[in-house]
């Protein structure tokens, strides 16, 4: 699929955190969202990236912390998505599969609930 840049592409991004169940969101602090073009090794393969410290494993946090990032890539989700609704679909798949990371689940457990 083509024709999403990446102005767009974020747009599309904000929709879907903005439309996600609030039992979800919530709990969600000190989280950044950002899109970029590619993962820095210039692959397709990975479609978003979680990093920081899972709820799960927090100690003393939020004493000048970096915030954790949610990371959606453009480039890849583009690449295995056929129409703009199935764009949109992979995009809220990969946010929540993010998310679950931040909440401390692992690829395992979130490809029982039908997230992985």
């Amino acid at each position: 699929m083509n024709g999403v840049d990446a102005a767009e592409f974020e747009r599309l991004v904000t929709a879907e955190l903005d439309s996600l169940p609030d039992e979800m969101v919530d709990g969600i602090e000190n989280v950044g969202f950002v899109t970029q073009d590619r993962p820095d090794d210039g692959s397709l393969r990975l479609l978003g990236l979680y990093t920081g410290i899972a709820l799960t494993r927090r100690g003393h946090y939020g004493f000048g912390e970096l915030p954790d990032r949610i990371v959606l890539y453009r480039e890849p989700l583009l690449s295995i998505s056929r129409d703009l609704d199935d764009l949109k679909h992979n995009i809220h798949v990969t946010m929540v599969h993010e998310i679950g990371h931040y909440y401390g689940l692992d690829d395992d457990e979130l490809q029982k609930l039908g997230w992985g």
